[in-house]
């Protein structure tokens, strides 16, 4: 089975953050990574070189295979803010048809801009997913 790339580092989350040429991506950053702090009361840590993640989670797949993860992060991409949920975005459906102009992958949410959201709907989204992995309703 291949190994997976993206794994957590001792990298500064405060370095990568401040290295963010767009300021508004960044200071969109800046915003999520607060909000995801107060919902997982953790700190944020690297994963690979362009990941930052909260909280630990142990991830079992249905084949047995097990890995270290983070229970939410996120990523400025070229194209939007990407955010990252153990068990991905799509449970939450009531939520996201509130949240505003995004798009969803398989285990991800993009946003352009964090303007183009309901910031309390956001908040309650990452609230959910982190409530959900711990053990609760979510």
């Amino acid at each position: 089975m291949a190994e997976l790339k993206t794994r957590r580092t001792d990298g500064s989350v405060q370095r990568f953050l401040d290295g963010i040429s767009s300021k508004r991506r960044r200071d969109d950053c800046c915003a999520v990574l607060e909000i995801m702090k107060r919902a997982t009361k953790a700190e944020p840590r690297m994963w690979g070189s362009s990941i930052v993640g909260l909280g630990d989670h142990r991830y079992k797949y249905d084949s047995g295979r097990e890995l270290d993860w983070f229970v939410i992060g996120f990523s400025p991409r070229k194209e939007s803010l990407t955010l990252y949920a153990v068990g991905g975005f799509p449970r939450y459906e009531a939520l996201l048809k509130k949240l505003g102009s995004h798009k969803l992958g398989k285990g991800c949410l993009y946003i352009k801009r964090l303007a183009d959201v309901n910031e309390k709907v956001l908040t309650s989204l990452v609230r959910a997913v982190v409530a959900q992995a711990s053990g609760g309703k979510g």
